[in-house]
């Protein structure tokens, strides 16, 4: 069952590089885009990431912890890191939810500005990189458990 925990690492880190990549490179380059540029791209990248490349870790990051919870929940304090990367990225899952796919949303919709949408979606997209990449830490960390050798 350490797999599964590997795993869980794997879905969270990916995810956490994810919005890692938006925050030091997508968002800042298209800072320098006019705000015609800026809505049409950003549009294309919201339509283009609901794919299976990126939803499988997205919603592995918020099962597998689960599973590696209830597997491991007698092993503490692998069972502490664990619940912790699990709520971590569970915030952060929430975040996008509730925030980032929200103005997504109403950016295509033409409800929103470039001025409206972008500092909100960028402070958010930081937020959950930051909750997404402990997430991953904890996870790590979970596994590095000696007694997880005598769970597993």
């Amino acid at each position: 069952m350490r797999i599964v925990l590997g795993l869980s690492a794997l879905a969270t880190g990916l995810v956490a590089g994810t919005y890692y990549g938006f925050s030091i490179a997508v968002m800042p380059g298209l800072a320098a885009a006019g705000d015609r540029t800026f809505v049409a791209v950003m549009n294309h990248i919201n339509a283009a990431i609901i794919n299976p490349a990126f939803l499988a870790p997205f919603l592995a990051g918020l099962v597998l912890p689960i599973w590696a919870l209830i597997r491991h929940r007698r092993a503490r304090p692998a069972a502490l890191w664990i619940l912790a990367g699990l709520a971590l990225y569970l915030v952060g899952f929430v975040t996008t939810s509730a925030v980032n796919v929200p103005l997504n949303d109403a950016l295509a919709a033409g409800t929103l500005t470039r001025a409206q949408f972008e500092g909100p979606w960028v402070a958010w997209n930081l937020v959950r990189a930051v909750l997404s990449t402990a997430a991953t830490a904890c996870l790590v960390r979970a596994m590095l458990e000696p007694q997880l050798t005598k769970t597993a």
